[in-house]
């Protein structure tokens, strides 16, 4: 049965599944949602044992409807020999809870679940469409998303990507993960602002008239890689389904047992990939959206109110520096029974006054699902510092937020827990933070080397320093522009006259 995926903000506009990947955004600026009829239950105990490429062609086949053997040939393309174990994810017992890590891919951070498996859903769905124009990928990146993106689509054929990511904002390992990045079809720019600014000057682009003319003249079609794209939530929430089963698989819930996920999220893209497997049917009792000191979410989450109208702060966990997050649309949307014009009233709220209010049974509902807590960076510091002294475990600061809203709950709101298995979302490797995760276990530095400081964090904790960091140390940089946000159209202009796909 054909998947047919309407706007959040429209029921007009109706797109196949595979017009809405490669459209990433809808043209009214709403995001491209699975009408509610076509939602399915998932057969998850039906999966009991199977691997993780399994699991992830079952789960995507709940969203799109492409032919079996080529799901089964995508998933094999994205994952087979990319990570550093034989199934990309990893389930590690910690203490009270476990710790989900999804930072074994090439580049080290959960985001390559999503952006290793786009590229060839874009490629499916050129093939389903026929289209005959190449694609151009434009995406910010709070620090995560830029490298993993570069990274999947790298050399991929009829495609171009450009990223774009905060001027300074990101750490330093994440900046050269960029700056020198390879491949004939690739650019990359900072900017001079913040993730928001970069995430609402990319969301303009669909919406500039002159900017798209010019790309259709060049017979290209603009899309995104951001989680705004439903290909890279459909990917994100095959690892929920597959942490529950191993869970069962284990012993250590039973079957039908409700567990908890606690998930550091800036964007909101990661846990909507949960409440997605929730909705199919996973028994969840709970979702813990962690947040750093831009806690726009938490508050949120305890009024529902939400006000961007506040200072925008630089932390340690710099992937979750956003007050614009964009995937908590598609959670209004489905949470309202798929209400468009609430949905378009309340984001016309937020262009218009930076702030909406979703009240009466709408928060009700979020409320029976979604809990919210925060960190500072102090307090991520101590996290990242107890949890080794006592656990001889390394965190990084985004997992470490994570951490520390489990603690919140299970300390001081127990009832949220409801008594349930927790799994906490592990997104990066500690690596990419080398510099804020040394000086919380050891203390000030006197070296500003970084390389130097992952060297000195393997030392001290016995773990490995993940190949494809250590090597960026004499990679050259090949990216170094710097624009105005202004000039982001036109850089990308620029730059595709020298990118080949």
């Amino acid at each position: 049965m054909q998947k047919i995926y309407e706007s959040t903000r429209s029921g007009n506009i109706r797109k196949s599944a595979a017009n809405a990947i490669l459209e990433g955004l809808a043209p009214d600026g709403g995001l491209f949602v699975l009408e509610q009829s076509a939602e399915s239950p998932l057969d998850w105990r039906a999966l009991e044992g199977k691997s993780y490429a399994e699991t992830a062609k079952a789960v995507l086949g709940k969203f799109l409807d492409f032919p079996d053997e080529a799901l089964t040939e995508a998933v094999s393309l994205a994952y087979d020999g990319k990570f550093a174990a034989a199934e990309p994810a990893n389930l590690t017992a910690l203490r009270e809870a476990h710790i989900l890590e999804l930072f074994h891919g090439p580049t080290c951070a959960f985001k390559d679940f999503g952006l290793q498996m786009l590229p060839q859903l874009i490629r499916l769905s050129l093939e389903a469409t026929g289209l005959k124009k190449d694609i151009l990928i434009v995406t910010a990146t709070s620090g995560d998303t830029g490298k993993a993106a570069l990274e999947g689509f790298k050399d991929a054929p009829r495609t171009k990507i450009f990223v774009f990511y905060p001027h300074e904002k990101v750490s330093r390992i994440q900046a050269l993960q960029m700056l020198t990045q390879e491949g004939r079809n690739v650019g990359v720019a900072a900017i001079r602002g913040n993730f928001d600014d970069a995430q609402s000057g990319v969301k303009a682009l669909f919406g500039d008239a002159a900017f798209l003319k010019a790309l259709d003249t060049a017979n290209i079609q603009l899309s995104s890689a951001n989680s705004i794209n439903i290909g890279r939530l459909a990917a994100q929430t095959v690892y929920y389904v597959w942490a529950y089963l191993r869970l069962v698989d284990s012993g250590v819930i039973r079957a039908g047992e409700k567990i908890n996920f606690v998930v550091p999220t800036g964007n909101f893209g990661n846990i909507l990939s949960g409440w997605y497997a929730y909705r199919m049917g996973l028994p969840v009792n709970r979702f813990i959206c962690a947040s750093n000191a831009n806690n726009v979410l938490t508050d949120f989450l305890e009024t529902g109110r939400y006000d961007r109208k506040r200072d925008f702060l630089t932390t340690i966990s710099p992937s979750m520096d956003i007050l614009i997050s964009s995937n908590l649309e598609r959670l209004l949307y489905g949470a309202s029974g798929g209400d468009h014009a609430k949905v378009a009233g309340l984001m016309g709220d937020l262009r218009e006054k930076g702030v909406y209010q979703a009240g009466g049974g709408l928060f009700s509902t979020i409320r029976e699902i979604f809990a919210g807590a925060c960190a500072d960076d102090d307090a991520t510091r101590q996290t990242i510092r107890e949890v080794f002294q006592k656990e001889r475990y390394v965190l990084d600061p985004h997992t470490a937020v994570a951490w520390r809203a489990f603690e919140d709950c299970r300390n001081r709101r127990s009832e949220l827990l409801g008594g349930c298995r927790t799994v906490i979302l592990s997104t990066a490797s500690p690596y990419k933070f080398a510099t804020d995760v040394l000086t919380a276990i050891d203390g000030p530095q006197e070296t500003a080397d970084p390389f130097a400081q992952m060297r000195r964090l393997a030392e001290l904790t016995g773990t490995s320093i993940p190949r494809s960091l250590e090597t960026l140390q004499t990679k050259p940089v090949l990216h170094d522009g710097v624009v105005d946000i202004s000039q982001m159209a036109a850089s990308v202009l620029k730059a595709l006259g020298g990118m080949r796909s």
